[in-house]
């Protein structure tokens, strides 16, 4: 049985960039030991922002919104099938700043959309995706990976949770070649 991979790339850079390499050696891991296809997704070129009409054609329900709501949304779906189709989802993400590239997090706003990732209970929200495998592959000049100030991670990890991606991999890119040993390891 094959499986899909989805690879968000979040990088500014393309050469030289290290969550990009790290990544995609885990994608070519990933898709020889499952028999994957894969999905790319590079969000270096941007990510559109949500806004007003964003917001209104989302809280608008589906059977009610307007054909040009029905077009604010049609990238949003389009991303959303991708992370639904997909088995494992690897995030390539740089830390800029203390946090993730801002169309990285304009990609998250784009697929936790309610009643369709996540629905909201008594409880609290609930998230819609399961069974996925999430790997996020992440880098900084100048952040250790889980130190106080790393709020990129612990981000990343509670906005997966959220659209019930519970099974994340932290893959720390900073060393390189530690990376891809521990890649190579996984096989």
């Amino acid at each position: 049985m094959s499986s899909s991979i989805l690879s968000v790339n979040s990088s500014a850079r393309y050469e030289q960039s290290v969550t990009r390499a790290v990544a995609n050696r885990l994608v070519e891991q990933l898709s020889a030991d499952n028999n994957a296809s894969v999905i790319e997704r590079d969000l270096a070129a941007g990510m559109p922002f949500i806004n007003e009409q964003w917001v209104t054609a989302n809280f608008t329900d589906a059977d009610q919104r307007t054909t040009e709501q029905q077009q604010v949304l049609t990238l949003s779906d389009h991303l959303i099938g991708e992370l639904k189709q997909a088995d494992h989802i690897v995030i390539a993400s740089p830390i800029y700043n203390f946090g993730i590239p801002a169309s990285l997090k304009a990609w998250i706003d784009q697929i936790a959309r309610a009643k369709i990732t996540f629905r909201y209970t008594s409880s609290g929200p609930v998230g819609l995706l399961e069974n996925k495998r999430a790997y996020l592959v992440m880098a900084s000049g100048g952040v250790t990976l889980g130190d106080p100030s790393d709020f990129a991670s612990p981000y990343l990890r509670q906005a997966l949770q959220f659209i019930g991606i519970d099974d994340i991999t932290l893959i720390d890119a900073n060393d390189e070649a530690a990376a891809l040993s521990r890649i190579a390891a996984t096989s």
